[in-house]
């Protein structure tokens, strides 16, 4: 029996790029005959400036998603991390293990820490060492794989690295995970900027569409998306025509089709758009839905998420403590 984790950060409202790289996975992969951990990784959301009531806002309605999107508590645990204290106490012992060049050549890192510098903000030390964290959350449970999008693939590779490192210096002690990917929109892109990705905690304009987002608020994002310019029809090249590629794997994914068979089916963008659109917004509707019901009694997420901590704490303590001994530290 494989064991699989992964976590949704609470910086923003879910998006369609998480439902389709993420979420939808996860759903999938509850179905197997293996143990699933899914957690609103809250700590995480603390790397850059926060509002602290947001914080809590999007780690409830993450988790109440995650429940609407499919997840079933009988087939896995769902919880929070700061819930979990093993998360923290790995962390530190992971810190020691990593070195400062390698994370600083996270990409991630380089890329945030560009934007806080030109609008004149600091670069929080956890914005350097969350990958650390995020290898805690993983190796704390002898995790088997990691189903994630392709932006995380370099920290599903740190987390790997630092778990050999670890075993080799201190005996094994942790399971070396592997990524996993969906076959196609594992990176959904930004509607008016293709060459960028959906992300939730980017700008809310026209080109992200959220889970929750009204149907017509879809319908118009989708209608608006950037195609390519020049008269080269639908045509399926991520290199040469990042609008209409992501268009299309937005609607293999949606539907199950192959985004290069999709494009033999359109003369025009119009109708491309508007299949889109409609695929988007049957897929998103039972989950808004459901997510309308569970937020209407919220007692439910509650008792689901305090269950769930209870399960991943009684896995994490023995795995983290063993790491303690195996590191050198006195048992209390």
């Amino acid at each position: 029996m494989t064991r699989i984790f992964s976590g949704v950060k609470p910086t923003g409202h879910l998006t369609l790029g998480n439902y389709l790289g993420a979420v939808r996975q996860w759903v999938a992969a509850e179905q197997e005959p293996d143990e699933a951990l899914f957690c609103v990784v809250d700590l995480h959301a603390l790397t850059v400036e926060h509002d602290p009531a947001r914080v809590r806002r999007l780690s409830r309605q993450a988790a109440t998603l995650l429940l609407a999107a499919g997840l079933t508590p009988e087939k896995c645990t769902l919880f929070v991390q700061s819930h979990v204290d093993e998360h923290a106490r790995l962390s530190y012992l992971l810190e020691c293990t990593a070195s400062d060049g390698e994370l600083r050549r996270m990409v991630q890192y380089k890329e945030k820490t560009a934007k806080a510098q030109a609008s004149g903000e600091g670069v929080r030390l956890s914005l350097l060492t969350y990958p650390v964290l995020m290898a805690a959350d993983i190796l704390a449970y002898r995790t088997g794989e990691v189903p994630v999008g392709e932006d995380q693939r370099q920290h599903v590779e740190l987390t790997r690295d630092l778990a050999v490192r670890f075993n080799q210096r201190y005996g094994y002690t942790f399971t070396v995970p592997k990524a996993t990917h969906p076959v196609v929109a594992a990176r959904v892109m930004d509607l008016q900027d293709p060459t960028s990705k959906m992300g939730k905690s980017g700008d809310t304009g026209p080109g992200v569409v959220f889970i929750l987002d009204e149907p017509e608020a879809v319908r118009k994002k989708v209608m608006r998306a950037v195609t390519d310019t020049g008269d080269g029809g639908v045509v399926y090249d991520r290199a040469e025509r990042p609008g209409v590629a992501n268009l299309l794997d937005i609607l293999a994914a949606c539907t199950g089709g192959d985004p290069a068979a999709l494009a033999d089916g359109y003369t025009g963008y119009g109708a491309l758009k508007r299949d889109v659109a409609d695929a988007v917004v049957e897929l998103l509707r039972p989950v808004r839905v459901r997510h309308a019901e569970l937020a209407a009694d919220p007692g439910t997420v509650e008792a689901v998420l305090r269950a769930g901590a209870g399960r991943a704490r009684a896995i994490a303590r023995p795995v983290v403590d063993e790491a303690y001994r195996a590191i050198g530290l006195l048992e209390p």
